[in-house]
């Protein structure tokens, strides 16, 4: 059910393949998203990135949170436009919704099965997503 809009869609476009197919190409394109979202985030220097899955998680939101920081809100903003403008150019994806960028220290990104939250480090310590999502499985990437 979380991930309705999408998966109608998908399957609407896909009506003669088996089910099995049209969850195996999704979590492909997750992949593919989580890849270049991650490279995006690194492209600026954010730091403390984790990969959140939430998928064996009953009423979780999306499939993914990912999460990390920037060191100041221009940092914060500008991991935020890069992730877009390379989801955009490079797979014509452009994200359902933004919010959080007026202040920079706590901008969502929503792909609706990916959701990004790019953090301020004393707003993300302050929300601790990664506790409130405890059972999740969790990969951490090392900062560059």
């Amino acid at each position: 059910m979380r991930n309705r809009c999408f998966e109608k869609g998908f399957q609407i476009r896909n009506e003669n393949l088996h089910e099995e197919t049209t969850l195996q190409t999704q979590n492909t394109t997750d992949e593919a998203l989580l890849d270049l979202i991650i490279d995006s985030i690194e492209d600026v220097k954010g730091q403390n990135i984790v990969k959140l899955d939430l998928r064996e998680i009953d009423e979780a939101p999306a499939n993914y949170f990912v999460i990390c920081e920037g060191e100041s809100t221009t940092q914060i903003s500008s991991i935020a436009q890069r992730i877009e403008k390379r989801l955009k150019d490079e797979l014509g994806l452009r994200p359902s919704h933004i919010e959080g960028r007026m202040t920079s220290t706590w901008v969502l990104v929503d792909y609706f099965t990916i959701v990004v939250h790019v953090f301020y480090p004393e707003t993300r310590e302050f929300y601790d997503i990664e506790d409130l999502w405890s059972d999740a499985k969790v990969t951490e990437y090392q900062n560059i």
